[in-house]
């Protein structure tokens, strides 16, 4: 073996030059882009049952899966009473934590014996109830989808344990200067407007109870404000007939809640800072009025919040993090909602360099706002945005939940195919003029969690500073 061995080492040793040292191959061109591939339009199959619930029907081959959403429309953030903000968070997590019928534990193992889960969340615009199930399982499913959003029954011992668990929350998401910061931000572009208030207090969690949870589904929850839309391997005629039974009788009680008036669409630029002592880092915000999801904008606004900071090729996130060192993440774009939106950008960076990173924002707030972005950077973005997109609709439950969401936010179910075929129409122009209109930096309200002592003098240039506790 030993003889072998050195055999082998001999004569790899004295191999031929062209054996020992291959010579470099030159590099080959990256293959060309393959063709553009489009989301394909559903067909989709409508029905407005006599209590006023739409129903759409999406039949999808692979899986034998069935999806459910449930979307209601004005049963969100934006129904909260001023005194309980983020109410709805807690009226959505509690539907499925017991019913007229069941427990948490039952619900949850019926569920799981159909291969599937219920559950629900809320929204600025809405509350939406998911659920699935493995396709033989597809009406006991519905059934099991209409118990949790129709008559849960807010259990005392539950309502008592997700208040517990909210107060927890909410103290460890003060500690974060994050969470003031987003805040903060919300309340200078949304100013008394419903959307924003998207965060509890402790008072509002204190406040809520059984009656107060029962009086408010009653309200929100109802069949001519609501959407169901349905997707898997089901046939069209036996998918409404599943939706007929489980929500045909389901009736609304009491005058439907206003329609949720629309976001201001101008704000007075604020200068706050949010005192965090010994604070060795400031979280920085900045933040104007923006558009709704239906607005005229809205495509190209998309495209250049995706340029400007929707990901980390994004201009603001190379500048503040890959260049300037500054943090390990900046971001800036639309928030956009049913009737008003907001701008935000932001980033937590050192101390030293928080009127250094302000600069470097409103630089790059001007740039896209002035010059016309290269045509191979518009490339890059908009194939960016589009297989982003594609990708993330592949799954039969992620197309109904981005239907649901569009219907919330007041976009046509034919939005979710014209999509990208609109995205890859916008011009460097158009991505200019409306960057110009939308990230204007004059424009922009500025909000600072840190320390006052080590930031008073950089942030002196921005403007006078409000200096705050909360």
């Amino acid at each position: 073996m030993k003889k072998l061995m050195l055999a082998i080492a001999v004569s790899v040793a004295f191999a031929p030059a062209a054996y020992a040292a291959a010579p470099a191959e030159k590099s080959l061109p990256m293959p060309a882009y393959g063709k553009d591939s489009a989301i394909p339009v559903p067909k989709i199959t409508k029905k407005t049952l006599a209590n006023g619930l739409t129903v759409w029907v999406v039949p999808r081959k692979g899986l034998p899966r069935v999806d459910y959403v449930l979307a209601v429309r004005g049963a969100g953030f934006a129904a909260d009473a001023p005194q309980t903000p983020a109410f709805a968070n807690m009226l959505a997590g509690l539907l499925n934590e017991g019913s007229a019928k069941r427990d948490s534990r039952a619900i949850a193992e019926a569920a799981q014996g159909m291969g599937g889960e219920v559950g629900a969340g809320a929204s600025s615009d809405g509350i939406v109830v998911s659920a699935n199930a493995l396709v033989s399982q597809a009406a006991p499913m519905m059934q099991l989808l209409a118990e949790v959003a129709r008559t849960p029954s807010f259990p005392e011992s539950e309502v008592k344990l997700a208040k517990a668990n909210a107060l927890q929350s909410l103290r460890v998401s003060e500690t974060q200067p994050g969470f003031r910061a987003e805040r903060a931000i919300n309340r200078a572009i949304y100013g008394e407007h419903p959307y924003a208030r998207t965060t509890p207090t402790v008072e509002a969690i204190n406040a809520v109870t059984q009656d107060m949870l029962r009086a408010e589904h009653a309200r929100r929850m109802r069949p001519d404000r609501a959407l169901l839309v349905i997707t898997g391997p089901v046939k069209e005629a036996e998918a409404l007939k599943m939706a007929e039974a489980a929500f045909g009788d389901w009736k609304a009680s009491g005058p439907a809640l206003p329609e949720t008036a629309a976001a201001p669409a101008d704000a007075k630029p604020a200068r706050i800072l949010l005192q965090r002592d010994k604070s060795v880092q400031s979280a920085v915000r900045l933040g104007s009025p923006g558009i709704a999801a239906s607005a005229e904008d809205q495509i190209p606004l998309r495209l250049a919040s995706t340029i400007l900071g929707g990901g980390f090729s994004s201009r603001v996130n190379i500048n503040l993090r890959e260049e300037k060192g500054y943090t390990y993440g900046a971001s800036a774009g639309a928030r956009l909602n049913r009737v008003g939106g907001a701008i935000v950008g932001g980033a937590d960076v050192r101390n030293e360099v928080t009127g250094a990173a302000l600069n470097e924002f409103f630089g790059e707030y001007k740039r896209i706002g002035a010059e016309l972005v290269p045509a191979k950077e518009m490339e890059m973005n908009k194939r960016y945005v589009a297989g982003g997109y594609m990708i993330s609709n592949q799954l039969q439950r992620s197309v109904a939940a981005t239907l649901a969401n569009n219907w919330l936010i007041g976009l046509p179910p034919e939005f979710l195919g014209e999509y990208v075929p609109r995205i890859m129409k916008v011009t460097p122009e158009q991505v200019r003029d409306v960057s110009k209109k939308y990230f204007s930096p004059e424009n922009q309200s500025i909000v600072v969690v840190g320390d006052q002592k080590a930031l008073g003098e950089q942030l002196k240039a921005f403007g006078e500073f409000s200096v705050m506790e909360k």
